[in-house]
Formats: structure tokens, sequence, C-alpha cells
């Protein structure tokens, strides 16, 4: 069973954090608290999905450096960074790290409560499109070979009857093959078939 998307809050102001969580636990969302990076790596497991909202200014491990240890081991949780100083330079580095949004402290919290249902309904969108491009790769691994060589075809946007003279195939066999790799892909039309095959090049 996939467990909820969780908002995982870091701060080293236990205090704030907690009160945080209870904002965004009010809101509907299920929500752990760390006063540290350390002890949120210590915690974290990958295949966890939600939202992170981190501090930039932490104590030991800053947020801008978990967001770079994040970063490496692929994580690719949606990541709001907090901070009460608001300098170009930090938002700057955090976007760039891979930070969806920076928002200024003191916190307002209904602005805060938007950027996190936008993050989520983003995330959930990326954890399907993930699914289901590895879903695609998978069928694409039963197709036959020339089935394969007729698909890649389809994909550069060749019709059957060119298909069929750059493999000195009859135009019926090639629709044949391309009928079957529809069928094994679960595409419902030509655009379709296209769609599944660059998303089984995203997950390869």
């Amino acid at each position: 069973m996939t467990r909820a998307a969780t908002v995982f809050i870091v701060d080293d102001d236990r205090d704030f954090a907690q009160s945080l969580g209870w904002v965004v636990q009010a809101a509907g969302f299920p929500v752990e608290t760390y006063g540290s990076a350390q002890e949120f790596s210590k915690a974290f497991d990958v295949a966890r999905r939600g939202c992170l909202v981190l501090d930039v200014r932490l104590r030991g491990t800053s947020g801008l450096e978990l967001l770079d240890q994040l970063a490496r081991r692929g994580v690719r949780l949606p990541i709001i960074m907090m901070t009460g100083f608001g300098d170009f330079s930090t938002a700057v580095r955090a976007l760039k790290g891979g930070a969806v949004d920076i928002v200024q402290k003191p916190v307002d919290h209904e602005a805060l409560l938007t950027r996190i249902r936008e993050a989520l309904a983003t995330e959930e969108k990326a954890q399907l499109t993930r699914g289901e491009s590895l879903t695609a790769m998978e069928r694409l691994k039963e197709l036959t070979p020339r089935e394969r060589v007729v698909l890649d075809l389809v994909v550069v946007g060749k019709s059957s009857k060119e298909i069929a003279n750059d493999l000195e195939l009859g135009v019926r066999t090639v629709e044949t093959h391309r009928a079957h790799a529809m069928e094994k892909m679960g595409a419902k039309s030509s655009a379709d078939l296209v769609r599944l095959v660059l998303l089984a090049r995203m997950a390869s």
C-alpha cells in the first residue's frame, strides 16, 4: 500500500518547527518535524513521497548543504526553502540546487500552504510519470527485434510505406509489426505509441 505524501519540516528552532507542523497538519497533511539536517537524513527513506520544508541556516549541516546532499542521492522530493535573511544569492543558490521555491521568515502560513499544495501536486504528477516510464520500458523489452526496428522508424515519423521501402518488406508486413508493437506497448494510437516510447527512453 502506498504511503500518503508527507510534509517534512526541518528547522533547528524546534518550537517554530512544531508550531509550523501544527498549521500544516491542521490543513490536512501528514507532518514530520526534524531539528537538524543530520536528523532528517538519518530518518529519511528515499522511497517516501511528499514535500520538504527546509530552513536555509541550520546549525551543523546547513539547509543548502542538505539540498546538495539530497541531489547527490537522487532524491526527487520537492523542496521549499525558508530564510530569515532573504539575500538574493541564497535564493539563487537554493533554486539552482533544486529547490522549487523559497519563502521569507516570518512565514505567511497561507502562502506556504499554497506552495506546499502546488509542490505535492507536481510531485504526484512526476511520480505517475516515473511509474508510466518504467512500465513503458518493461513493455519495450517484450518487442521482437523486428518490431523494435519498425517502432523506431514510426517514432521518427515514417509512414508504413516508407518503412517498408527502408526494410525491404511488404507494407502489410510492416503494418502487422506495427500493430503488434502497439498492442504490446498498450498504445491506443500512433501518437500514444510515440509518447510511450519517449517515456521508456526517459526511464532507461
